[in-house]
Parts: C-alpha cells; sequence; structure tokens
C-alpha cells in the first residue's frame, strides 16, 4: 500500500475547481464531485502504477501519471501524480479542456 498526499497547488487546484463547479452548475452537484473525487485519489494508495502516463511525463525526471475523474458517465477533471516507493504525491488537478501543465508550472 501507498500513502497518498495532496501537494499544496493540487489542494488548491481542487478548491478552484469546486467553486467553479459551485458558481456555474450548483453547489450540491460541486460537493458531490469534490467528495467523489477526493475519495477517488486516496484510491491511489492500491496499484497507482496501473494509470496511464500524463501528456506531461517527459518534462520532469520522474514519471507523471494521470487519474481521470467525473461524476457522470465521461470525465471531466484528472489528478496528475507521481508515485515513489511507498508513497503517492498528487501534484496538480486539472480540468480535461485545459492545456497541459508546461515544465514551469509543477
Amino acid at each position: 500500500m501507498h500513502a497518498v498526499f495532496i501537494a499544496e497547488p493540487a489542494r488548491l487546484d481542487l478548491q478552484q475547481h469546486h467553486n467553479w463547479w459551485a458558481e456555474h452548475r450548483s453547489a450540491e452537484q460541486a460537493a458531490r464531485w469534490y467528495a467523489g473525487f477526493f475519495k477517488a485519489l486516496l484510491q491511489l494508495e492500491a496499484h497507482p502504477e496501473r494509470f496511464r502516463k500524463a501528456p506531461e511525463d517527459g518534462l520532469w525526471p520522474f514519471v507523471v501519471r494521470q487519474l481521470n475523474f467525473g461524476i457522470g458517465r465521461r470525465p471531466t477533471h484528472r489528478a496528475l501524480f507521481v508515485v515513489r516507493s511507498n508513497e503517492v504525491v498528487v501534484l496538480r488537478v486539472r480540468h480535461l479542456a485545459q492545456d497541459a501543465l508546461s515544465a514551469d508550472e509543477l
């Protein structure tokens, strides 16, 4: 099992996406999205290597993977994370419509 850590930039991303959802959709959907995404992130503790590499992989000297998530049938967001021995570090959360991160955005 891996310990899951959510880095501060990823926490801020989650909060910003939640706030957008609450303002433009509904507070109930935003809360459901946030709770569901957070639960999905915690499930990275088991076999995080099963997730595919992110488009950003190769920009840094470590493997960057992604977990896609959405509350409907289609994913809307992705979490970028790295696996280090017995821990997973969630680096950022992006909407699927957003461009890939650049090397200086991590």
